[in-house]
């Protein structure tokens, strides 16, 4: 998180905006892939209509983060209030990626804190680096789809579902060719359908052998 937020910082040094609004955005906003998009909608002045409907798509994602998510074991107050708020891909691919561990609700908490302290002194050391020492480095707009790369891969490292990676990765090649400039909603509702209808013939495959094992003992 540390690194990821020096690079946020050094973009929004780049961009020309005050090494404090680096600050602002991962404080408050906190939502990292919306954040790198956010500077670009800033310095062009966009709508809000606009930036509200590319938070909607960008952050959608957490809609189905939040299904097994583990934040029932938090308990009810402002302590679930900030899970809620902080549940960021990073918290989740550690919470999720090991469905074994005993996950309290203070440990829970304490990860999603450590998270956003990395995020926005990281993001605030680069943004102060940025403008003092007037750095300027090309490509930072990737590391965010290189952590995403890294998390894709422990997460089938954890569980090695194969059919799940080969539906996604099949889901984001065809919004590719659809829509590169909606690739991701595409994608994700593409990637969506495949798991439902999946889960569906998972389900229908083991009420089908259970009813199979059901008819052999009665007989």
């Amino acid at each position: 998180m540390f690194p990821l937020g020096l690079a946020f910082g050094l973009l929004v040094s780049q961009a020309g905006l005050d090494w404090w609004w680096a600050t602002i955005f991962t404080a408050v906003v906190y939502a990292g892939s919306l954040e790198f998009i956010l500077v670009g909608l800033v310095m062009v002045a966009a709508p809000l209509s606009t930036i509200a409907l590319t938070s909607l798509v960008v952050n959608v994602r957490h809609v189905f983060y939040a299904l097994s998510f583990p934040i029932h074991r938090v308990r009810p107050g402002l302590g679930k209030l900030y899970s809620a708020y902080a549940m960021t891909d990073e918290a989740y691919a550690i919470t999720t990626g090991r469905p074994r561990e005993n996950w309290t609700g203070t440990r829970i908490i304490g990860i999603q804190v450590f998270c956003q302290l990395y995020w926005v002194l990281g993001a605030t050391v680069g943004a102060l680096a940025g403008n003092r020492l007037e750095l300027h480095l090309p490509g930072l707009e990737f590391t965010l789809t290189a952590l995403f790369v890294v998390l894709a891969i422990e997460a089938y490292r954890a569980r090695r579902d194969m059919p799940t990676a080969v539906i996604a990765l099949l889901s984001g090649l065809i919004g590719i060719a659809l829509s590169p400039e909606h690739m991701l909603p595409i994608a994700m509702s593409l990637l969506t359908t495949g798991l439902l209808v999946r889960f569906w013939l998972r389900t229908r495959r083991a009420r089908h052998t259970s009813n199979v094992d059901h008819g052999e003992e009665e007989r």
